[in-house]
């Protein structure tokens, strides 16, 4: 044909620079865009075939070949797909925003699925205009008859095209990198980005790098296999040299020894995984390869606890696997990672609109075809079929864990206290699963054992009517853990964060339901009954001894009769102050004064039946009296609380001074 010079079918006067600059976020995204290109192609074609259009030959081996060359600045994306004629081209290239694959499924409709056709908006070739100066496509149709076409256009509306010669249908698109993009044609650039989008497209794809010449490696001939012995090889010569005998002769001998060794071409290596796990039946996959595709994906090494093989055809298309990792850190510091795909084409990592937020603390793949993606398909258009989406996962994690607790208790508690962080951030989250799940969150005793909600009021039910005793930290508080257990009295654990918000859920759940930290006050149980009166002039002396020992006319002291003599002192704090000191530390992070929530609220407790309490009420006037109060008040901070590091400094060099009056 005569060459053939026009303009660009562009609507509107503007959107080409906004293609090229703006309709991508990341412009490593042409990679993708232009492999997923080829994909379909290839897909296309296999179809044809199929059905019956087009026969393929028998010893055809479908691919999409990428080619850099850092020296000529280039990258080539080949196919050997369905290619185009110059009026597909025309159709497809020129009229900016015409679907081929669109086209292409409207019109074999009714002889074939439309599954992993990927294309939806015809724009994602133009992706190549984000980092190329010029483009240029070789093409040639599958039909018979059909002529090879070359077009090319350096990034204006205008463009190129004529016929060239191609031997084989596909095609071949070629930039010229400008530039500001001279990197993507780096080999391991190249490789590190195909990896990231393409991982797990469904044609092979290979990388070459043009201006690397051929790679061999040699190996020694016993190590040749019988594929390798058809490839080109060679029989290294053995090193000798010519050496003097005694009667003056010469000789030749082998220096080193001769070693047979071939050189072999090295095999290409496709770069993705036509056929990722998730594809599979989950009835297919063994738990190894469940483990071995973790590992792969996520480079994490720990095994994951367990995985959910998200497998649904109706009412929507959606595969997928999610693994719960082994959690070890506070819920606010776990980052999981649920990558999207379409199609097997990588969308983008933790779309809130398709992962519950509190599903993005898993790890794990989800392919939905059916999402409706923008233009650029790297986000979702509005689309009350994404919310089923998202309830239909909430769904089945919440069967999966339900199901686990019925059938596979053992299990269940083992992965407890890795897993309970995500199942509460999803009960605050979520109100479908947390109905779903309230009847099977557990809780751990001081004993180690796990109990349901119901079960921790029914221990304590002789003691305190509706009310769960928990503990935050088990070395701190362990004077109040060891009173507890004195008595009978149960408390579970709870030392995550989200702990805090998820028990003010609860009481908001369950009418009367109370949660108390077991330093917030003191029972009966652990009292001796005595008269009010004894209590209240002991009370009215030791406050106007410590106050005055510690300098602190605001500190709240209160005096109890203890069964357990051996203790001297104790803080508590009241459930509702305590929360609040804990809101405003949360907020100090805005900038607010620290010392707006201190020691407010906090009561020292003292208990009369210890001696040195008795010593110090005997002796309000002793010369030691203020250093025992001072220790007695930091010995219960201790056991509620770190204490500041000049709070610390005193009571180390205290605790010396005590020591020495004792010497003395």
């Amino acid at each position: 044909m005569a060459n053939e010079h026009g303009n660009l079918s562009i609507n509107s006067q503007n959107i080409f620079p906004i293609i090229k600059k703006w309709m991508y976020s990341d412009h490593d995204i042409f990679y993708r865009e232009l492999i997923s290109n080829g994909c379909d192609a290839i897909t296309k074609l296999k179809k044809l075939d199929l059905i019956g259009e087009y026969e393929a030959p028998d010893d055809i081996e479908y691919k999409i070949q990428v080619k850099v060359s850092p020296e000529k600045k280039t990258i080539q994306i080949i196919d050997n797909g369905i290619g185009m004629t110059k009026e597909e081209v025309n159709e497809y290239i020129n009229q900016i925003a015409f679907s081929g694959a669109e086209a292409f499924l409207e019109k074999y409709k009714d002889k074939t699925n439309e599954d992993q056709i990927i294309g939806h908006f015809g724009l994602g070739f133009y992706s190549a205009f984000m980092v190329a100066d010029k483009v240029t496509i070789d093409t040639l149709s599958f039909k018979d008859g059909a002529s090879a076409v070359h077009w090319e256009c350096d990034g204006g509306t205008e463009y190129d095209m004529q016929d060239t010669t191609k031997e084989e249908p596909g095609t071949a698109i070629t930039l010229y990198l400008n530039e500001d993009s001279y990197e993507f044609a780096n080999e391991y650039k190249a490789r590190e980005v195909i990896e990231k989008y393409c991982s797990f497209m469904p044609i092979p794809i290979f990388l070459e790098n043009e201006d690397a010449g051929e790679q061999t490696e040699e190996i020694p001939e016993e190590e040749v296999t019988e594929k390798d012995k058809v490839l080109d090889t060679f029989i290294k010569d053995a090193v000798t040299e010519e050496v003097e005998k005694e009667d003056g002769t010469k000789e030749t001998v082998e220096k080193v020894p001769a070693k047979k060794m071939a050189k072999i071409v090295k095999r290409p290596v496709a770069l993705n995984d036509i056929h990722p796990l998730w594809t599979k039946h989950p009835n297919e996959c063994t738990d190894e390869e469940y483990k071995e595709f973790y590992r792969t994906v996520f480079k994490d090494y720990k095994e994951p606890l367990f995985w959910i093989h998200l497998n649904m055809d109706y009412p929507f298309n959606l595969k997928g696997i999610l693994y719960f990792p082994k959690i070890n850190t506070e819920y606010e510091s776990i980052e999981g990672t649920i990558k999207l795909y379409n199609n097997q084409v990588f969308v983008a990592d933790n779309i809130k609109e398709v992962i519950p937020e509190f599903l993005l603390l898993l790890k794990g793949v989800i392919d939905c075809p059916d999402l409706p993606l923008n233009v650029s398909r790297s986000a979702l258009q509005n689309d009350g079929f994404v919310k089923k989406i998202s309830e239909y996962i909430t769904k089945k994690v919440g069967d999966k864990l339900s199901g686990m607790y019925k059938t596979d208790k053992e299990n269940y508690e083992k992965y407890w206290d890795d897993i309970n962080p995500f199942i509460k951030f999803g009960c605050l989250k979520d109100e479908k699963f947390y109905e779903k799940m309230k009847d099977f969150i557990i809780f751990k005793n001081l004993d180690g054992k796990y109990l349901t909600l119901q079960e921790c009021l029914d221990e304590n039910k002789e003691h305190h009517e509706n009310t769960v005793f928990y503990v935050t930290d088990e070395t701190e508080q362990s004077q109040y853990i060891n009173m507890f257990k004195e008595e009978g009295i149960d408390a579970v654990i709870l030392t995550h964060n989200i702990d805090q918000p998820f028990v003010t859920h609860l009481e908001g759940k369950n009418e009367n339901l109370k949660f108390q930290r077991i330093d917030a006050d003191l029972s009966d149980s652990f009292k001796e009954e005595t008269s009010e009166d004894e209590l209240k002039e002991l009370t009215e002396t030791l406050s106007d001894v410590f106050k005055k020992a510690l300098n602190n006319d605001k500190l709240n002291i209160k005096v109890e009769k203890l069964k357990n003599a051996s203790i001297s002192s104790m803080i508590t704090l009241s459930e509702q102050d305590r929360r609040m000191q804990d809101m405003m530390k949360m907020y100090n992070m805005y900038g607010m004064d620290p010392s707006m929530f201190g020691a407010n609220g906090q009561t020292l407790v003292l208990n009369a039946n210890n001696d040195l309490v008795k010593y110090i009420v005997d002796h309000k006037d002793g010369e030691n009296t203020p250093v025992f109060c001072e220790q007695l008040y930091d010995l219960a901070l201790l056991s509620h609380a770190p204490l500041t590091p000049e709070q610390m400094t005193n009571f180390i060099a205290r605790s010396n001074k005590i020591m020495e009056l004792l010497a003395k």
